[in-house]
Formats: C-alpha cells, sequence, structure tokens
C-alpha cells in the first residue's frame, strides 16, 4: 500500500515546513507543498507533527533468544517501542546468553527477525577475554561495542587496563560505554550498607549516594583521556552529573571524538522522586540532583549531549519491590521517550504566542539529537531524516489529543512504568515503519515490516 500524508508540520533538518509526504514501495517517494492522490491512500495530518521515526541507540529488550525473562523479549518490547514513536532500535549485549561473539550475535538477529515490530540491530559486548575476537568481527554487522567501566546488570565489567589500552588503540568502530568508577561504587556499598541495611532508611534514595557524582565523574574523566590518547570515537552512555558535563564539547558531531548520550528519565525525574517512586526509579547510573537534571538539558540544548537514548530496561515488579540493596537497576521507557521529551513544551504554561516559538525552538532540537544524530553517530544509513528516497519510517505527533498512562496501555511484559497516572498532553498518533503502517491512532495495527540494521560506522 502507498500513502500521502497531506498537510502535515514536517520537523527535519532544523527547520518545521507545513507539506505532504508520499510513501512508495516502503520509501519516501516526495515531499511536497501538494501531491496528487495518485491511487494512494491519504491521512489528514493536519495540525500534526512529522518526525522521523526515533532511533533509539541504548535499549535492554532483555532477550537472549528463548524469550523466557520475565521482564521482556524482543516481541513485547518492541511493540511498546513502535506505540512510542521508536522505529529502529539498537539492544545491548548483557543477556543471557551475553553478546559477546560473532555466533552469539547472529543467533540475536535470528530471533529477531522473527519477533520485532521495529527495525533492530545489536552492540557486542566487550570482556576482559574476548578484546580481539570482537575486533574481527566485520564492522557493518553491528553498531558498536558496548563497554561496562562500571558493574550493572549481567556482570560484564572490564576492568584490565592492559586490554582497556589495547581495545581503545585497535578499535575501528565506536566504543560505547557505560562510566561509573568500581572502586568508589564499592566503598560507598559497603559503607552505606554497614549503615543502613535492614532499617527504615534503606530506600531507594541511598542510590545517588551509593553510586555518586563522583564515581560517574572519576571514571569519565579517564575513559575520555584514554580515548584522546589513541584517538579513538568514544561515545558516553547515559551521562547524568554537572561535573560530567564540564568535560564536553559542543564541536560538531563530525569533528569531535567523544560523544555523549542523555536518557529521557535524567532528564524528567531528580533525587526528589525517590520519596514517591522509590526503586521503580533505581538504575545504573543513579538519578541525581536536580541541578545536575536542568545541566543536562542545558548541554542537550547548546550541543555537548549528541544524542538522547532511553536504556530502556525492564524489571519484574516483584524483583522492584525488594529491599533497595536487593532490587534490581532499570527503568522501563521507551514507549513514552518521545513524549517525555515533547511534554515540557506541549505542555507550557506559557501564551500561545510564546508557547509556538518554545516548539519551533526545541523540536529540530529533539529531531536532531533522537534521529539524526543516532543515524550519522552509528552509519546507520538512509534513516533518522525526512528525505526523499529514504526509509519510509516516521511518527505522527497529535498536540491536540492527550495520552493517559495506565497500566492497561503498557506494552511493556513487566506490566509497569513509573509514569503511571502520568497524563502527556501529545498523542503518538501514527508510526509508519519501512512505509507499514504499524501505529495507528495510538494503537498497533498487527502489520509490521521490521529489517535489520546495517551499519557503516
Amino acid at each position: 500500500m502507498d500513502y500521502i500524508i497531506r498537510n502535515a508540520i514536517i520537523v527535519n533538518e532544523g527547520a518545521l515546513r507545513k507539506a505532504s509526504l508520499y510513501v512508495k514501495d516502503g520509501l519516501i517517494a516526495d515531499i511536497a507543498d501538494s501531491i496528487a492522490d495518485n491511487g494512494a491512500q491519504v491521512i489528514d495530518a493536519e495540525c500534526c507533527y512529522l518526525l522521523p521515526g526515533i532511533i533509539d541507540t541504548h535499549v535492554h529488550f532483555r532477550d537472549g533468544g528463548d524469550g523466557s525473562n520475565p521482564a521482556g523479549d524482543f516481541y513485547t518490547e518492541s511493540r511498546a517501542a513502535a506505540v512510542g514513536g521508536v522505529t529502529s532500535v539498537v539492544d545491548m549485549p548483557n543477556t543471557n546468553p551475553q553478546t559477546t561473539s560473532f555466533a552469539l550475535l547472529q543467533d540475536k538477529k535470528r530471533m529477531a527477525e522473527k519477533k520485532s515490530v521495529v527495525n533492530y540491530g545489536f552492540m557486542v559486548g566487550a570482556t576482559n577475554e574476548n578484546i580481539d575476537d570482537i575486533l574481527a568481527i566485520p564492522t557493518e554487522q553491528y553498531a558498536a561495542i558496548k563497554l561496562f567501566l562500571g558493574s550493572s546488570t549481567g556482570n560484564m565489567l572490564v576492568n584490565d587496563p592492559e586490554r582497556l589500552d589495547y581495545l581503545f588503540e585497535h578499535s575501528k568502530k565506536l566504543i560505547v560505554a557505560h562510566c561509573e568508577e568500581e572502586a568508589n561504587i564499592q566503598a560507598n556499598m559497603m559503607e552505606y550498607k554497614h549503615l543502613y541495611q535492614g532499617t527504615p532508611e534503606e530506600t531507594a534514595a541511598l542510590h545517588p549516594k551509593v553510586r555518586d557524582t563522583a564515581a560517574c565523574y572519576v571514571c569519565t574523566y579517564k575513559a575520555i583521556e584514554r580515548a584522546r590518547k589513541y584517538g579513538t570515537h568514544f561515545h558516553i552512555a547515559h551521562i547524568t552529573s554537572a561535573n560530567e558535563v564540564d568535560l564536553l564539547s559542543n564541536q560538531e558531531l563530525g569533528v569531535k571524538n567523544v560523544t555523549a548520550e542523555v536518557t529521557p528519565n535524567h532528564l524528567w525525574f531528580d533525587d526528589r522522586d525517590y520519596a514517591e517512586l522509590g526503586n521503580k526509579i533505581k538504575c545504573n547510573p543513579a538519578i541525581k540532583s536536580n541541578n545536575d537534571r536542568m545541566t543536562l538539558w542545558a548541554a542537550l540544548y547548546d550541543g555537548r549531549i549528541d544524542t538522547i537514548g532511553t536504556d530502556h530496561a525492564p524489571h519484574t515488579k516483584e524483583a522492584k519491590a525488594k529491599p533497595y540493596f536487593d532490587a534490581p537497576s532499570g527503568i522501563p521507557s521507551i514507549q513514552h521517550s518521545l513524549q517525555m521529551m515533547l511534554e515540557p513544551f506541549f505542555n507550557s504554561c506559557t501564551s500561545n504566542s510564546e508557547r509556538e516559538e518554545l516548539i519551533k525552538t526545541w523540536l529540530p532540537v529533539l529531531v536532531t539529537k533522537m534521529c539524526h544524530n543516532p543515524a550519522t553517530l552509528f552509519g546507520i544509513g538512509r534513516r533518522g531524516f525526512i528525505r526523499q528516497g529514504y526509509h519510509a519510517d516516521f511518527v505522527l505527533v497529535n498536540p491536540n489529543k492527550t495520552t493517559k498512562v495506565t497500566a492497561e496501555s503498557l506494552q511493556y511484559k513487566c506490566g509497569w512504568s513509573p509514569l503511571e497516572g502520568s497524563t502527556f498532553h501529545s498523542q503518538i498518533s501514527h508510526v509508519f515503519v519501512n512505509g507499514t503502517w504499524v501505529v495507528k491512532e495510538g494503537r498497533l495495527t498487527g502489520e509490521s515490516n521490521a529489517a535489520e540494521l546495517t551499519f557503516s560506522n
């Protein structure tokens, strides 16, 4: 089926333009002020914003192949992604089994081909033992090398300085790192367990003290120095603190070799929210102060932060209900990540003219960080932009409808979200993946045309 999306406000490459879009054979065939029907199905998008499909390069779908993880699998989490306007994802390697070899990477691809509703790709995971093996994998087969410089879910910590030097010196691929200094974390953990474990004060409010700003800063600083020494293309995952932002540059994406990602959760929540939400917002690195949060917003706007990725990481309700020190870290978030980023501007308390100016200023920034830059940084061809000849991955956002987050509306296998009860002043109305209409009026259509991503960088 071919489609014409008529009268949309297209947000693309720094500008807003009212135009129509012609989708033919899964590709964007034309973008113009007026397009004849040509026998295509017409969708009236008056007053709606048309964005490139969101590319989320940091997800944990929890599926090692058999779908047995009760927290999530590729079928459930890709459905949640689609409903949220995310059309392409890159999954992390800390699954069971871990994606640490070419053979295991191929197994994961075959699994996703059968299950995924959205386009998919994968990172391979570094360990202290497998550096030579992963460097031998053809680079177009995977998105990046994921490096855990602080322990987290899956226990893939890499802490051998010689192997790290070897990896940074010889990698021809982007290295993406979780940066938290393990020695700091372990020292803090011992101290706070001694003081509070088993007491009423054992709550998630301890988390930004256990995994503190110093742990993030020290590790990020050392990793950046290593990247600069070897000229490595290095990407900092889920940056969380104002101090780390001071280490970043606002040079153009193609100029700097050190780039950074932020998650919607670290822009939405701060440490005041632990009192109400507790372990539901326990994640690694920790959600920190309001000052850190506001500094992240500023760095997103001025170019020091380059991409937005969710770090979508579901766990079961039962696991999250455990005492703080026993509860796992991770937040399910992909279904509402785009709306989280839009909400501060669509729900502005300013006048209509000021609101319009705010949207005009910020929407292109968000599209750059959620669509353009992920495609460019990871070398994802013909996606992430509204351009003629590109794959027809796009999302329509209706600012005149609201979305209430309820347990019943969630697509996650884990069945919960810290956002339950929230109302967003937008609706993810229509979502197309490779020209196939997968979401209509906020609901899955049952159609799918997902493809494996390939990577040129």
